[in-house]
């Protein structure tokens, strides 16, 4: 005996829209320790040279992109090399605390070292007390 389905749909919609390009990165691995006076960040990103660093801050988000130096070699499809060509992006939402703008970065053989300083409060001024006369 044969099962009979309804039909969902005869109509068929399709769309013409162009794929969006992917840009496959991998997250580096990172160290975040917080001092009395500043945030130092420790980003660990192997295989890229200092030209390839850009850091970009926007609000209380960081963002890192670190792109290698892409090279075809001639056995590419021997070594299974696709996930290690990869560039590095790291997002962070470090908060308003931070002085962004007077960020100091140190690059030194695939180590980036971030120190954002914190932000000073501001001075806060004493109001005069004032006593009721009873």
């Amino acid at each position: 005996m044969n099962t009979l389905t309804p039909l969902l749909s005869t109509v068929s919609r399709r769309t013409t829209t162009a794929p969006v390009p992917t840009v496959t990165v991998r997250k580096p691995h990172y160290d975040c320790q917080e001092q009395e006076s500043a945030c130092e960040i420790i980003v660990y990103v192997p295989g890229v040279e200092s030209a390839g660093v850009e850091i970009t801050s926007n609000g209380t988000d960081l963002l890192i992109n670190a792109r290698k130096h892409h090279y075809v070699r001639v056995n590419f499809g021997a070594l299974n090399l696709e996930g290690v060509q990869h560039d590095y992006q790291l997002s962070l939402r470090l908060g308003r605390s931070l002085d962004y703008a007077a960020l100091q970065a140190e690059f030194h053989q695939g180590v980036l070292t971030l120190r954002i300083p914190k932000k000073q409060p501001p001075n806060v001024v004493a109001l005069p007390s004032f006593s009721r006369a009873a």
